[in-house]
């Protein structure tokens, strides 16, 4: 079992053609990942990475020659959310945004119109999703992972690969990787992410990487306490970042309140996370609550 993307999902390449677009989809082919048609208008008809993707000039016409139902979207920011329009009005089900700098004013839009018409987005400014061993949509490294019973969610995509090395080392896989993205509008939640991890058979343990700034790790925590059976290891990034100045990710700014990594440690201890003060600590920390 896994979230959101297996060895069947088929999946199309928004900006294949790009330098990033096709650097990546090398990559995603070469773990395993079902690549069947790529989109760049006015270049459909190319067949791109030596003769193994076919190219389209739209997210309609690929999805009706290839079947497709996962999108992934490498495309530059100012393009971006009519990219993910697109890809929700050709019925795919779930569509990863990569692009960072997508203008908040544009997301409210596209935000809006993927809700109505029911499609999943993750992203935008994320490292995308990994299902060990069966599929990688998006830029992470998937030689660091392992296949396992650990499920990871993160708002950042270094700390992601972090998190996945610091369980390897303390000897737990992974069944699914995500970075649902640190921008102030995201199409996939925590909470979103967790309601899926819970019912996911195979996840045993769940690892949440929050940040500074916003609500959603709060939210998140009281759905835990709440809501989840399995054990739920955190870290809050950003503990000494300034008040009032944006570190990193367009979401992650403190403004004062419960919104400082001190004020989330709190709370999320306070809902039965198991919180780590360094992210060294979290291999050894899941360990122990499987354990317990």
């Amino acid at each position: 079992m896994s979230i959101l993307v297996d060895k069947d999902s088929r999946v199309m390449v928004q900006g294949i053609t790009g330098s990033e677009g096709s650097f990546h989809t090398a990559q995603m082919l070469d773990y395993g990942t079902n690549v069947v048609s790529g989109v760049t208008p006015g270049k459909g008809g190319q067949i791109a990475l030596d003769g193994k993707v076919p190219v389209f000039n739209s997210v309609k016409e690929a999805r009706l020659e290839t079947n497709a139902n996962v999108s992934i979207i490498f495309v530059p920011p100012q393009f971006a959310t009519e990219a993910i329009i697109e890809a929700s009005d050709a019925g795919l089900e779930l569509v990863v945004c990569i692009t960072e700098g997508v203008p908040v004013h544009d997301m409210v839009k596209a935000k809006r119109i993927i809700d109505q018409k029911g499609t999943r987005l993750v992203g935008p400014n994320c490292p995308g999703i990994i299902t060990v061993d069966e599929c990688k949509i998006g830029i992470m490294p998937g030689f660091i992972c392992k296949k396992g019973n650990i499920g990871v969610l993160s708002k950042s995509g270094t700390l992601t690969y972090e998190a996945i090395g610091q369980l390897v080392n303390a000897g737990l896989g992974q069944t699914t990787a995500i970075g649902i993205g640190g921008d102030p509008i995201i199409g996939t939640t925590m909470i979103d992410t967790l309601k899926l991890f819970e019912a996911d058979p195979e996840t045993a343990g769940v690892v949440l990487i929050g940040e500074i700034g916003g609500q959603m790790e709060n939210d998140s925590a009281r759905w835990v306490k709440e809501n989840m059976s399995k054990p739920v290891v955190g870290f809050i990034a950003g503990k000494t970042a300034p008040p009032g100045r944006r570190m990193g990710h367009a979401g992650a700014i403190v403004s004062g309140g419960d919104d400082t990594a001190e004020a989330k440690m709190r709370i999320m201890t306070e809902c039965g996370i198991a919180v780590c003060e360094s992210v060294a600590e979290i291999g050894n920390k899941m360990k122990e609550k499987l354990n317990n």
